[in-house]
Parts: C-alpha cells; sequence; structure tokens
C-alpha cells in the first residue's frame, strides 16, 4: 500500500475548504483515509491572508515512514518549513532561464537584495 499526503476538498461551490490526509494512493480524492493531518483554507480571511493549520509530529511521522506529498501538499509543507522547495520554485518561466534570485518561503514572493550603501568612511579614487 502506498501512502500519499493529499488535500480532500469540502466546502461548497466557490468556497473551497481542504483538508490534508494520509491516504491510500488508490482511495478517490475525497474517499477513504487513514489520517487528517491538518487544514487549507485558500480563500484569504478578514486579515488578508490564508489560513492553515497542519499536525506537524503527524506529517513528520508519516514522510519518515515513506508518505509521498502530492504537489500541492509539498508546496503546503515547504511554506510550513518542513521540506526544501520545489523544484519548479526556482524557475522563472516554463523553458526560459532558471531565476537565480531567492525567494520568501512564506509568501512566495521574489526576495530584492539590499543594495550597498556607500558610507562616509570608504576612500574616493579621482
Amino acid at each position: 500500500m502506498v501512502v500519499k499526503l493529499r488535500l480532500a476538498r469540502l466546502g461548497c461551490r466557490n468556497r473551497p475548504f481542504y483538508r490534508v490526509m494520509a491516504a491510500d494512493s488508490r482511495s478517490p480524492r475525497d474517499g477513504k483515509h487513514i489520517e487528517v493531518l491538518g487544514y487549507y483554507n485558500p480563500l484569504p480571511g478578514q486579515d488578508g491572508g490564508k489560513r492553515m493549520g497542519l499536525n506537524f509530529e503527524r506529517v513528520k511521522y508519516w514522510l519518515s515512514v515513506g508518505a509521498q506529498p502530492s504537489d500541492p501538499v509539498q508546496r503546503l509543507l515547504f511554506r510550513a518549513g518542513l521540506l526544501p522547495p520545489p523544484p519548479m520554485v526556482a524557475m522563472g518561466r516554463k523553458g526560459g532561464p532558471r531565476d537565480t534570485r531567492s525567494v520568501d518561503p512564506l509568501s512566495g514572493r521574489i526576495l530584492m537584495p539590499e543594495q550597498p550603501t556607500k558610507t562616509s568612511n570608504e576612500a574616493v579614487d579621482i
């Protein structure tokens, strides 16, 4: 039995809500599962942020025994700090050159490097 960590969709139309599940890979998306590991609400709340809650101990356990996370769950675990960044985060555009700029792990935005400022102690050549 191959165990996958994946999302099960709940909620109504246009208002999705997901649960992070450990499930057999042969079971349907919203079908039988082994354990509920957390939740993810992609709709922004009143504070403007997306809500996510995970049971870190159980997620670490399932990863240690060989469970494979799906792509969306892998991105969620990356944002939570449990996994290294997925390989597509470093790509700028499909088929384009690789982007070497650093990415903020929580927001996914590109971090701008700080520009060095000149201090008054530096010698100026004329």
